[in-house]
């Protein structure tokens, strides 16, 4: 009877250490998707505010820099050492790309899934998404209840209060009836899995803060809207009809869009409206799509006076059209992007913005009139003729073109610039893994 007792004991030893393995993938136990609140103990955040509420309390301004050519000169110098390392041979998997040689070196990136909040660069550098909270596993690709989402779901992911950090536990197709309504303090971590949102809504980040989106495809995102969306615990409400834009951005701060390969939406593949700000657009990957990035509501709309937007290693690709990007009233740090296709211009702009252009690549079309990288849009020339606009050290391939204007760089400008001519013929190697990336569980990123 005691060799029973033992051996059952033993038993229960293995199958318990069985378990504890399995849940400790990622380094750290994950939760359960169906575990309530009150079992769960995580760190909590304010609940979604209301749109009167935001009006009332925000103020883009706090979230702005005050010197925005500081934050450019600090990503030059950041690429700089980041290239500099490379050359040396301390990186042996470096590109020179400082957000991916940050972490892509790590062959245990599954387990330090993190470190990633800490590779941010520009102006949307201090978005930490859902570092400090713990992981949601998504196991259910349906969208059936937008106002009541099912345990396990994306949307029942993103709407909680608390910080996470979201994954996916298998390849997955999602098609969302609705606009999926981000809550503050999350990331959707698309690493390790094949995930594409598709083929419906997609994604608003909507009077939030502290938002990554990285690793994912989407494509084909189609209006949506006069229906009941659940944007938190707590709160649903009418949604009227959304553009269809692959990620929109309105009224929210912090917001970080890393490694994701954007095509073929309705309106726009990243807009960025309504005093929104502290934004860093990266490692993208564009596609067949017309109107690709606005940043700015309107001519009109001066809070956007404080938008801030860093754009930095995305190669813009085949099919595209116009708008990458098309700016109003901020100031836009465009660097080392590869632009090897457009119909009819790279970068737009009215109402006054500041467009900080640093060691990009511009390959012209072939089209004799649409050489011009640079866009003054609906503006007579003797009103864009003092608007900054700069270009330093790009890459100006097949007869393309960009007409700089304003008062002349700055002091700070110029000494940041320096950096520029040297980086922009690494943009290659640079954007080389624009995109989502093809990770598996094991080896380097």
């Amino acid at each position: 009877m005691a060799g029973s007792v033992r051996c059952l004991s033993l038993l229960l030893l293995i199958l318990a250490l069985s378990v504890e393995a399995r849940i400790e993938w990622f380094g750290k136990k994950e939760p359960d998707p169906r575990t309530s609140e009150a079992e769960s103990n995580l760190k909590h955040v304010p609940a979604n505010l209301t749109a009167e509420r935001w009006w009332s309390d925000f103020d883009s301004t706090q979230h702005a820099v005050e010197d925005p050519e500081s934050v450019a000169s600090s990503v030059l110098e950041t690429v700089a050492n980041s290239t500099h390392r490379r050359s040396l041979g301390y990186l042996s998997c470096g590109t020179g790309n400082p957000i991916d040689d940050c972490w892509r070196c790590d062959p245990n990136w599954q387990r330090n899934r993190k470190r990633l909040a800490d590779c941010g660069i520009g102006f949307g550098r201090n978005a930490i998404g859902g570092r400090d909270g713990r992981y949601y596993v998504v196991t259910d690709p349906g969208d059936d209840d937008p106002v009541n989402p099912r345990p396990g779901t994306l949307r029942h992911a993103v709407i909680q209060d608390r910080p996470l950090w979201i994954v996916f536990k298998r390849d997955m197709v999602i098609t969302l009836k609705q606009e999926l309504i981000m809550n503050s303090f999350k990331t959707i971590d698309g690493r390790g899995v094949n995930v594409h949102i598709a083929n419906g809504a997609c994604i608003t980040i909507q009077f939030v803060t502290n938002v990554i989106i990285h690793g994912l495809h989407i494509h084909d995102c189609k209006p949506t809207g006069n229906a009941l969306v659940r944007s938190s615990p707590t709160h649903y409400g009418w949604r009227t009809m959304a553009d269809g834009d692959a990620v929109s951005i309105f009224g929210s701060s912090h917001v970080w869009v890393d490694h994701n390969s954007l095509s073929n939406c309705a309106d726009g593949l990243v807009d960025a409206v309504m005093g929104s700000t502290a934004i860093t657009i990266s490692n993208n990957y564009f596609t067949h799509h017309n109107e690709v990035m606005l940043l700015g509501h309107s001519d009109s709309y001066t809070r956007d006076k404080a938008m801030q937007v860093t754009i930095a290693f995305n190669h813009f690709g085949e099919g595209l059209i116009q708008r990458m990007p098309r700016c109003r009233h901020g100031y836009f740090h465009v660097v080392n992007n590869d632009y090897t296709h457009w119909e009819m211009y790279a970068i737009g702009g009215s109402a006054e913005p500041t467009i900080n252009s640093q060691g990009n690549r511009y390959l012209a079309p072939t089209n004799p009139f649409a050489k011009e990288v640079t866009k003054r849009v609906d503006t007579d020339t003797r009103v864009w003729k003092g608007w900054n606009w700069r270009s330093e050290g790009d890459l100006l391939l097949n007869g393309a073109y960009f007409t700089p204007s304003g008062a002349g760089a700055s002091a700070s400008y110029s000494r940041a610039s320096s950096l520029g001519a040297k980086s922009s013929s690494m943009v290659g190697s640079i954007t080389s893994g624009a995109g989502a990336l093809p990770c598996r569980r094991g080896s380097q990123c």
